[in-house]
């Protein structure tokens, strides 16, 4: 293959950042037996392309593409260029699909960590934490049903516990004549850069390495307390590889803690609200059970639950005192965003319901009324319901990077010839347009059609 492919594994880096572990594969004496040619390639990328589409990572397959086709365009070998354009076709319309209909699932992730040196046991496997990734939508006891299994059919059943809690555990704590295992769900971790860069759904699910999961407690030793002396850890884990990955777990390389105080903790919950409400608004086919869910626990104007449980702790005057200026005021910036996006979800909702849900619908407008002026009392300022503003709301990692001033990164998105085919799918790289995509891809699958016809 030498002249003929000089990226080598590199060409790959698009796909995934681990192709640089296969770099070492050139010094493997056992891969120098193996004869590569043209051809060869040429199977083995479309190999990879059938196992992609089989994965539904179809954004991917397109970048496979990119290093066959000139070699067919090379070859005047129009039936195999229509073929690649069709699939490409296909690909980009299951994209468009899945973005949706929002139901492809591509893998529910988990912290497992394992103690017990004595000999049997882990051993040398002892202390050592994974993340391991499973199908769809795996839920936690099943995992931990199946690791309960594994390791007690090895080393007995009566010598394996299950560690309930998620916290961090001291082995000194733990019986040496056990095995212990914790499982713990986590959920990918992007900064606010990765956020901006990371615009779609499937690009926040691919390639990904760092995992979070957060853990509440109070200053009292409680795990669980009143919205006033509720904080809350948030743990960030970084994998030594990405996922996917060729094996189903990855060994953690180290881990980073950050404690939000009380309302820190308000401002990012109350963030996380906006962002869903905002997110279902958005979606191109609304979930109305859903939005309706959210907007229920939305406009609640329960005197001890609610949004407006934080609004009483935080932002009443005999309260205010209590805590930093920039704080509050972002909170209250945070609570005039989370007015709007309730109001949107409202008009949505009006937009898709039948007149048998009226009267729900004039029901949740009244508390949100309610819960608009009584939010104008507390802040001490007129807060207009269903008012439009155009200002966005900042996710709520950028919301707690402001009022702690930590860094993001450390604190817890036609063709004139064939020759111009690879750049017109570079072009369609920097700005991503499915239905775009697989109406060009659509019309190159027919064009290269026609020409396998003629000739």
């Amino acid at each position: 293959m030498e002249g003929m492919f000089r990226q080598g594994c590199t060409a790959f880096r698009v796909i995934t950042p681990n192709i640089d572990e296969e770099a070492s594969m050139m010094e493997d004496v056992g891969m120098q037996d193996v004869h590569f040619n043209e051809d060869v390639l040429m199977e083995l990328l479309e190999q990879c392309a059938d196992g992609l589409w089989k994965a539904e990572r179809y954004e991917l397959i397109a970048d496979i593409y990119k290093l066959i086709i000139p070699i067919y365009e090379k070859r005047r070998d129009f039936e195999r260029l229509a073929h690649l354009y069709d699939t490409l076709h296909r690909a980009y319309s299951k994209v468009t699909e899945v973005m949706h209909s929002g139901r492809r699932l591509l893998g529910t992730y988990f912290r497992v960590a394992f103690f017990g040196q004595a000999a049997g046991f882990f051993e040398d496997e002892d202390g050592k934490e994974y993340i391991y990734k499973e199908p769809k939508l795996t839920p936690l006891s099943e995992i931990s049903q199946r690791l309960l299994k594994l390791y007690s059919d090895k080393f007995g059943s009566e010598n394996v516990k299950m560690i309930q809690d998620s916290g961090k555990v001291n082995p000194k704590d733990l019986d040496s004549k056990f095995a212990y295992i914790q499982v713990t769900h986590v959920t990918p971790f992007f900064d606010e850069k990765e956020l901006q860069e990371r615009r779609t759904e499937f690009e926040r699910c691919h390639n990904i390495r760092r995992f979070m999961f957060e853990m509440p407690f109070t200053q009292t030793g409680k795990r669980q307390g009143g919205v006033e002396e509720q904080c809350k850890r948030r743990t960030v884990l970084t994998a030594i590889h990405c996922f996917p990955y060729v094996k189903k777990r990855i060994p953690v390389m180290y881990q980073h803690h950050t404690d939000l105080n009380p309302i820190e903790v308000a401002i990012d919950e109350m963030s996380k609200k906006v962002s869903e409400l905002r997110q279902l608004c958005s979606s191109a086919e609304v979930d109305m059970i859903k939005l309706q869910l959210k907007l229920q626990g939305s406009v609640s104007v329960q005197v001890n639950a609610g949004p407006l449980a934080y609004a009483r702790a935080f932002l009443d005057d005999t309260n205010t005192k209590r805590y930093p200026d920039n704080k509050v005021k972002l909170l209250k910036e945070v609570f005039r965003q989370f007015v709007e996006a309730c109001g949107q979800a409202l008009a949505v909702n009006e937009r898709l319901i039948k007149e048998d849900q009226l009267e729900y619908q004039e029901e949740m407008k009244a508390n949100y009324r309610e819960m608009a002026k009584e939010l104008s009392d507390i802040m001490r300022e007129q807060i207009c319901p269903l008012e439009e503003k155009t200002s966005v709301l900042p996710n709520s990692l950028h919301i707690f990077n402001a009022i702690s001033g930590t860094p993001t990164s450390t604190v817890v998105q036609g063709l004139t010839s064939s020759s111009s085919i690879g750049e017109a799918m570079a072009v369609e790289d920097d700005d991503p347009q499915p239905q775009e995509s697989t109406e060009l891809y659509g019309h190159l699958a027919q064009s290269f059609s026609v020409l396998t016809k003629l000739l």
